[in-house]
């Protein structure tokens, strides 16, 4: 089985947008599906990716990238939809939050990598929503589903910031 070619940055984009994922474990599907929103949403200047979440694969994906925002579901005991931003450029993930990757090395792992390499994008945002349900099977818990609109707003937020 080979791998997935890694993802080129669009023409005129130093921004990407990945949401990491598996869209069949109910809350963990979180990722792919806002990645498809926002492919949807066709913006400017952005490449969008979707990533299982192994930290090797994702130093692939943003490679020559400026700035990187990623989403991922999270565990907290905050209720679930809890909507948190991280920017990964300044200090590092609460790895106990984003534990629940099936890969030895996950999300925090692969950003910790990157940056004792010097290969972390100089700005990496991570967003979590505190899921309810990792379980297998598809589809959103309530919680994260209402959360979703307020948490696109914010990376849109963030897309324009970076706007040059």
């Amino acid at each position: 089985m080979t791998s997935p070619e890694p993802y080129t940055l669009e023409a005129n984009s130093l921004t990407l947008f990945i949401g990491v994922g598996n869209e069949y474990r109910s809350d963990d599907g979180l990722g792919p599906c806002v990645a498809r929103e926002l492919r949807r949403r066709a913006l400017p200047h952005v490449t969008v990716a979707e990533e299982v979440g192994e930290g090797v694969s994702l130093m692939q994906v943003w490679r020559g990238a400026k700035e990187v925002v990623l989403v991922d579901a999270m565990c907290s005991n905050e209720p679930a939809g809890s909507l948190h931003r991280f920017d990964v450029s300044v200090s590092p993930l609460p790895k106990q939050s984003f534990r629940y990757s099936s890969h030895s090395l996950g999300l925090v792992e692969g950003i910790e990598m990157a940056r004792e390499l010097q290969e972390l994008p100089p700005t990496v945002i991570v967003y979590g929503i505190v899921g309810q349900s990792f379980a297998p099977g598809r589809g959103l818990s309530d919680a994260v589903v209402k959360a979703v609109p307020e948490l696109i707003a914010m990376i849109q937020h963030d897309f324009m910031s970076f706007a040059r």
